[in-house]
This record gives structure tokens, sequence and C-alpha cells, in this order.
């Protein structure tokens, strides 16, 4: 064997071997996170924006900020549906017209800062509650018209009471620079796992990725 091959072989044999190691890490990592969380554990806000004077990020895939429009795809919709008795589709009115919370939570990031805001929404919890899923579906996948932006997460996670379908922020209509019409959020899961521009909500048996978790990005993501 030539020793260029040798050494590419070798390489390949290294980098196999760590990514073994971090997936078992991974699995390891998530059986702690799924251990440690509680239903009855509840974020509770801290402060403000880490770094003084900087605006509430806002983040999306696309190339410019995710714009739903009504001209061409008609009247925006929250869609609910997969492994459910009672699949539901709800207009922006018809989801502010249930039963709604307005929570101060932390958002944590994947980078190491956080921020603080003011979320009105329904829990996602009622709105399960509304579809019945069947008991086999123990995951959720958030799907948006952000390029397709999506995030799978546990059923537990989802429907811990800090779990929203947010419509509002800091006592507005959420704005498209940070998810609107509609978005998840929760302080139980890093940032990236939160679905901004939100179109789809699907119950499934088993997990489904997601656009950062695809991309190697932990994808159980706690706090």
């Amino acid at each position: 064997m030539r020793r260029r091959d040798f050494l590419s072989l070798s390489a390949l044999t290294v980098l196999g071997g760590c990514d073994r190691v971090l997936a078992f890490a991974e699995r390891a990592n998530e059986k702690v996170e799924r251990g440690l969380f509680r239903h009855t554990a509840r974020d509770v806000a801290s402060g403000k924006f880490v770094t003084p004077n900087v605006a509430y990020p806002s983040y999306f895939i696309s190339n410019t900020v995710p714009m739903w429009d009504a001209a061409k795809k008609g009247p925006w919709s929250l869609e609910i549906s997969g492994m459910v008795a009672k699949p539901l589709t709800l207009s922006l009115s018809q989801l502010s017209s249930l039963a709604s919370v307005t929570q101060r939570l932390n958002h944590y990031c994947v980078e190491g800062w956080n921020a603080v805001a003011s979320w009105t929404g329904v829990r996602l919890s009622v709105l399960a509650a509304m579809v019945q899923p069947h008991p086999d579906a123990q995951y959720v996948d958030f799907q948006s018209f952000d390029d397709g932006y999506h995030e799978s997460w546990d059923l537990a996670s989802a429907l811990h009471p800090q779990t929203l379908v947010a419509y509002g922020m800091d006592g507005h209509w959420l704005g498209a620079p940070h998810g609107g019409p509609a978005r998840v959020f929760s302080p139980v899961k890093l940032g990236y796992k939160n679905t901004k521009y939100l179109t789809k909500i699907v119950f499934l048996p088993r997990r489904n990725g997601g656009y950062w978790s695809d991309q190697g990005y932990e994808w159980y993501g706690g706090t």
C-alpha cells in the first residue's frame, strides 16, 4: 500500500471512530437530559439580553426575511396532522381565539448567549388535546415556510406547560423578523429547536431529524 493511501485510510478510520464516539456521547447525553426533564420544572426569566443595548436577535435560513405572501398562498394557516384522531387546520384568528397565556421566558442559544421576551400564544398541550394524538405518536415535527426549515421534538418536551405556539411577542403581534405569523417557543429547548414561521405540526411515531440536527447539532437540544 502506498504511503498516501495508508494515511488516507488511517484518517478515515480515525474519523469514523470519532463519529462513533460522538454518537455514543450524544445518546448518553440525551438519556441524562430525558432523565432530568420534568413538567413541573419551570423556566424563570433571569434578566435581559446578555449583550447590553442589543435587540432581540432574529434569524432565518432564507436569503431574506421570510414573509407570508397571502396574495400568492392565501391566508396563513396552521395544519396539525399526522398520527392524530382529529386533524385540524387553524387560521390565525382561530388560533388567537383559543385559551392563551403570556409568559416571560428565556431564550437559550447553542452559542452561549440568552435573551428574554414575553411570548403570547397557545400551549402545545392544548392543541394536542384538540387533535388527540395516537398513543404511538411519541414525536412531533414542527415545519415552516422558511425554506423548508423544520425540527422534530420528543412528545414530552412538546407538551411541557411552557411550550407555546406563539403569535405575540412583548405585547405585539409576532412580526416577520421573529417568526410571524406564528412560531414554536419553549425554554426547554435550545433556540435552533424552536421552529419559526410555523405552518405544520405533525405527530409522528419516530423522530424526523431537523435542519440543524441533520448537520451535526444535538437532536434532543434540551436546556
